[in-house]
């Protein structure tokens, strides 16, 4: 009689590199959920026409609730950072379980370890760690408005050599080294590339990176308490 052979183990090696991202943030996703149920957060739930409660959100933190309605912040996992979000008032009131100081404080330890985190090193040379990392843009200077609505985003639209473009997401980038707007980046997989910051928009603006420090305040009505425009920036290292 033959042994019992064990079936071959099996790898991760069939999954193509998006495939396993997609994986990976899935599995990300189900931490998310599991350890942030635990913390206990804000809960922000409705009473519905029948009169049963609906959950709307929980692991939030409330920073403001009027007679208008409720603004409130959450980490998205699928933009990978902290977000606000504006719920008019309705005929069906709101409900907001609120958390402790304690428990906001370790909301926000969560959120930070499953954004993007980086450290930014500015033209005098100072180095800041910065956690949910992502790019804005901002009127010029900051004053006034933009004329168009530009959404913030987790990745560098690149302008190369011959009129080629890229859109380089923070995933695969390991460090970016500025000049102004003039952009090289050296990706996880060891190659680089180089260019110009392709701005998404012909209307002047300022592009700024954003993010949360160790010293943000969990009640902050601000999704970050560190930003720097792109041209003040020397240079930019992420961690994976």
């Amino acid at each position: 009689m033959r042994p019992l052979q064990r079936p071959p183990t099996r790898r991760w090696a069939f999954l193509s590199p998006i495939g396993a991202d997609k994986l990976r943030r899935l599995l990300v996703g189900l931490v998310v959920v599991a350890s942030a149920a635990a913390l206990r957060a804000d809960t922000i739930s409705q009473t519905t026409a029948v009169g049963k409660i609906q959950v709307l959100q929980r692991d939030a933190i409330v920073v403001k609730q009027n007679s208008e309605g409720l603004i409130y912040k959450h980490f998205d996992l699928k933009e990978r950072r902290v977000v606000t979000v504006t719920l008019a008032e309705m005929s069906l009131p709101y409900h907001v379980q609120t958390s402790s100081d304690s428990e906001r404080q370790s909301i926000v330890g969560l959120w930070k370890k499953f954004g993007f985190v980086a450290a930014v090193t500015d033209l005098a040379g100072a180095t800041t760690k910065v956690y949910d990392a992502y790019l804005d843009f901002y009127p010029p200077g900051g004053r006034g408005s933009l004329l168009e609505s530009l959404p913030p985003r987790t990745s560098f639209p690149l302008l190369m050599g011959g009129g080629a473009a890229d859109d380089v997401d923070f995933e695969r980038v390991l460090r970016v080294e500025l000049n102004n707007h003039h952009l090289k980046l050296t990706l996880r997989e060891g190659s680089a590339k180089e260019g110009e910051f392709l701005t998404p928009t012909n209307q002047p603006v300022e592009v700024r990176f954003l993010g949360i420090t160790d010293r943000y305040d969990p009640s902050s009505k601000e999704v970050f308490d560190f930003a720097l425009p792109l041209q003040k920036i020397r240079k930019i290292e992420f961690e994976h």
